[in-house]
């Protein structure tokens, strides 16, 4: 975005008397990411104000501000922006910077894979077309303004990540983005504390349509009963069904891991051999809307396997860490709820990377009142003739540590509430014939565990 400061002053319908041909080229909240240029959008809140770091923020290059008009003592000299609500205002210049905008818009939303979705996306069309993508988690009704007016005016794809907690968000966003291409990747136990079930679970995510161009197209997983439904019941909506499933309009099928990536066959819309350099069937099953995405926006096969080759996840996606006591580390410490770490869990008792195979799980959060159930429910997936160690922390998962003592002894199985400590010492046994999976919600920094062996 490049924009005079009279231009956001008329999508907002505010009169702008001096500074009038302040020109803004981006949009920042935070004074210690700021860049040359930017507009300042400064929030108040119960526990801070941001209008006093306004002349923080023109010390570090900005180039305007929001103020919101009853905020007292606005600043004199410096190009001000003064608005009834930041907020809402950020959210309108959004509304109208995204009107304007000639880029093919993609919402991504779903319990789990919506940044490696993303990031796959992002990194298959990347060569051939002018792409930007949502950084980080800035995928809320602030993040998804600032990522939409952070795009340049001659962006060819924004691909749009949307998270929710609650009924409404993804309306919210979706509408705001207007997407042309919509993406669900499945649905997950995650927020089951404020959205009841996985039916409510699908319901929220299902918003992503009310939003859609009116020719749009969503691309939802077809493995997921609850979405079925949820399809079936809109008689004119466009929709494509991608899984592990025959029964998809495109499936993959013989995954096979190695060291360097996932080998796997598309059947359907899309046939023939591919390969990803990222670790786990589900992030094959991810790769399937890129796949479909890329083939929409005009790729060839050729081209969708050539890009596969090279894309990288953010960090903490099934990323690979050499360890200094040998061990190949898989970090997937990002987030977790019960069907990602059943499904990394299931990757790691199939590889066949290395033989001697480690489970480092941390709690899953925000499951709601059955939280004991989830986390019991994972024993189900941890084959003792398949798994040699396994190691649990976080004051919830000694639910799984209750079920699972009377198959593993206590040599192969170790508890902690609290400390890292006794975890780090146990991984020293780890070794070039050692796979460790690190698996946990955010909340549990299970990368700290990571730290002790790659420093």
């Amino acid at each position: 975005m490049k924009k005079t400061l009279k231009q956001l002053a008329a999508w907002l319908n505010e009169d702008m008397s001096a500074y009038d041909d302040t020109v803004v080229s981006g949009i920042s909240i935070d004074t210690r990411t700021i860049q040359q240029g930017d507009l300042f959008v400064p929030f108040r809140g119960e526990q801070t104000n941001g209008h006093r770091f306004v002349a923080q923020a023109f010390e570090k290059g900005a180039g305007a501000s929001l103020w919101q008009k009853d905020e007292p003592n606005p600043p004199e000299g410096i190009p001000l922006l003064f608005v009834d609500d930041p907020e809402v205002a950020l959210q309108e210049m959004a509304r109208a910077y995204r009107n304007e905008h000639k880029a093919k818009f993609i919402g991504i939303t779903g319990s789990n894979g919506k940044t490696s979705t993303k990031d796959i996306l992002a990194g298959t069309l990347a060569p051939f077309f002018k792409v930007q993508k949502t950084i980080g988690n800035f995928n809320n009704q602030l993040g998804l303004p600032i990522t939409i007016l952070q795009l340049d005016e001659d962006t060819e794809v924004a691909v749009l990540e949307m998270g929710m907690s609650g009924f409404g968000e993804i309306e919210f966003l979706t509408k705001l983005a207007q997407p042309h291409m919509t993406v669900i990747t499945n649905i997950g136990e995650a927020h089951m504390q404020d959205l009841g079930s996985r039916a409510g679970i699908a319901q929220a995510k299902f918003e992503i349509i009310q939003g859609m161009q009116p020719d749009g197209l969503l691309f939802y997983d077809g493995d997921e009963p609850l979405l079925q439904e949820l399809v079936a019941k809109e008689m004119h909506l466009n929709a494509v069904a991608f899984g592990l499933e025959p029964n998809n309009l495109l499936y993959a099928d013989h995954i096979h891991a190695n060291a360097n990536g996932s080998s796997f066959t598309t059947h359907g819309m899309i046939e023939g051999d591919f390969f990803i350099s990222v670790l786990g069937k589900h992030q094959v099953k991810n790769t399937l809307v890129a796949m479909l995405i890329s083939h929409q926006l005009g790729l060839k096969n050729e081209q969708i396997r050539t890009s596969l080759e090279h894309v990288v996840l953010t960090d903490m996606r099934m990323q690979q860490v050499q360890g200094t006591n040998g061990a190949l580390f898989i970090n997937d410490a990002y987030n977790a709820a019960p069907t990602s770490v059943k499904a990394a869990i299931q990757f790691i008792a199939t590889s066949t990377i290395r033989p001697e195979k480690w489970l480092v799980l941390g709690d899953m959060l925000e499951l709601g009142p059955d939280e004991q159930r989830f986390h019991e429910g994972l024993a189900e997936e941890i084959d003792e003739q398949e798994i040699d160690y396994v190691c649990l922390f976080g004051p919830r998962m000694t639910h799984l540590y209750e079920v699972l003592k009377e198959r593993f002894g206590a040599e192969r199985l170790l508890y902690a509430e609290d400390d890292y400590t006794a975890i780090i010492e146990k991984l020293k046994l780890a070794n070039e014939s050692s796979i460790v999976l690190l698996k946990g919600s955010r909340g549990m920094k299970l990368e700290t565990i990571l730290q002790a062996f790659t420093s």
